[in-house]
């Protein structure tokens, strides 16, 4: 990553990152809100482990010389993905939410927005900065 190309990479993972987190706290919301349904299953978000996987994927680049080759290294889209849980049941009517679970993914969901959401502004700061001082 190199110069703008970067800096633009970078952002998107950002952004995907902020819309991931987002859609977590959403989820966790409805789980508590549905603590007291009988077989509700919670739901969670998967995003870092694809995330990972995009990552090492993206680590083998390459140029295409020619417009029929592969292009080698594409990035592959990262979404984040809800799934419900099944595997477990903590009470008689088949509800498996836990309050106390659903809590600690809550403030640790509302931590990673805030630390992403600092990391996007002091990006924008710093590129702000080197414009309006770049000719100086």
């Amino acid at each position: 990553m190199a110069g703008m190309r970067g800096f633009a990479q970078l952002d998107e993972v950002l952004r995907l990152a902020l819309n991931a987190v987002a859609l977590r706290q959403q989820v966790t919301a409805h789980n508590i809100a549905n603590v007291n349904t009988p077989r509700f299953r919670r739901q969670a978000v998967r995003f870092e482990e694809q995330l990972q996987r995009a990552r090492r994927r993206a680590a083998v680049s390459g140029a295409t010389t020619h417009p029929r080759h592969l292009p080698v290294g594409t990035q592959s889209i990262v979404a984040p993905r809800v799934v419900r849980e099944t595997s477990t049941v903590m009470r008689n009517d088949g509800n498996n939410v836990d309050i106390e679970r659903e809590m600690a993914v809550l403030a640790a969901a509302e931590t990673q927005y805030a630390a992403l959401a600092q990391v996007v502004a002091a990006r924008y700061r710093m590129l702000r900065s080197a414009i309006s001082q770049g000719g100086r």
